[in-house]
């Protein structure tokens, strides 16, 4: 009997030990994931490849990127009536003009052989003087409104209509208020608002006589041809300036690759077969397709470009308090 009692008790302390040990095995599972910082600071997940496969993470390689130097600036599609009116009356007015030079010349001719009096002559240059000076008010009220490059086109008719047609669309872009540029833009992109990333490329018309009165800013017009984003008259788009100076270097991020956390945009890119590092970029390059982000990432290192989302999901669960 006494030999039985202690073997009781082992066996009785040996399965209550088992007992623990499967209770904090249940209690703390192993975790096929896990959340650390590198030296930078930056956040890195860590994942095996069987969860890595179960997000749908997918990595392409971000392509490189030369951009020209840009100036961001906001506008709208201007109502094509305000210009239809103006070149209307600058076009009267200059057909008016020629018109009576012609009579004069006409008339000049036929003096000259003795077939009209000098009392219609000098009828005929009143007339020529009086459009000619009309003809350069109308004008000058034109260039000033509209600038220079447009009261110069041959084919300012064919451009009104084009515009009034809807085939092609005129854009107003103003600079903040202080910024200058030392030479005209090349050239811009323009984008809707809410549709940042498929942005359309517009031609570089002339800059705006005067300064936008509500902003102060220095304006630009610039001429959308063909008008493929079918942008309308009054919508609010933005654009970006092409400037004369270097290109910078950088890569093309996916749009789907970003998240959103803090109030800031962030991506994920790969620093080993098994961990991702989140990493913080600006957007405000759009590029076709994404954003053109420099100095952050060099090409060729790899992005996640499907379940970014997941990765930051499973790192923000990691940072939450554990359940009471």
């Amino acid at each position: 009997m006494k030999r039985i009692l202690p073997l009781l008790l082992a066996a009785t302390i040996a399965g209550g030990c088992s007992r623990n040990n499967q209770s904090e095995t249940t209690a703390r599972p192993q975790s096929a994931w896990r959340v650390s910082r590198d030296t930078n600071g930056e956040s890195v997940v860590t994942l095996d490849a069987a969860t890595q496969q179960g997000m749908g993470l997918k990595l392409a390689p971000a392509p490189p990127l030369q951009l020209p130097p840009e100036r961001k600036a906001f506008g709208r599609v201007l109502d094509p009536a305000q210009l239809s009116s103006a070149a209307a009356d600058f076009i009267a007015a200059r057909a008016a003009a020629t018109a009576a030079q012609k009579e004069l010349a006409r008339l000049q001719q036929l003096a000259a052989q003795a077939n009209a009096s000098l009392q219609i002559l000098e009828s005929a240059q009143a007339a020529a003087a009086r459009d000619s000076a009309q003809a350069d008010s109308a004008r000058s009220r034109f260039v000033a409104a509209w600038g220079q490059a447009i009261a110069d086109r041959d084919d300012l008719s064919e451009f009104v209509q084009s515009l009034a047609a809807g085939e092609s669309a005129l854009v107003r872009l103003d600079l903040p208020a202080g910024e200058m540029l030392q030479t005209g833009p090349t050239g811009a992109r323009v984008t809707g608002l809410g549709d940042e990333t498929n942005s359309v490329e517009v031609s570089y018309l002339n800059a705006i006589p005067a300064v936008n009165p509500q902003t102060q800013g220095r304006s630009f017009l610039f001429w959308v041809k063909p008008n493929s984003a079918r942008l309308v008259a009054g919508e609010a788009v933005t654009g970006w300036l092409k400037i004369s100076g270097t290109p910078v270097s950088g890569v093309v991020v996916p749009a789907d690759a970003v998240v959103h956390t803090d109030g800031r945009d962030w991506i994920y890119v790969q620093t080993a077969d098994d961990s991702f590092s989140r990493k913080e970029i600006v957007t405000d390059h759009p590029v076709a397709g994404g954003w053109f982000v420099g100095g952050t990432i060099a090409p060729g290192e790899k992005v996640v470009v499907a379940g970014a989302q997941q990765l930051l999901s499973t790192e923000l669960v990691s940072q939450s308090p554990p359940p009471s």
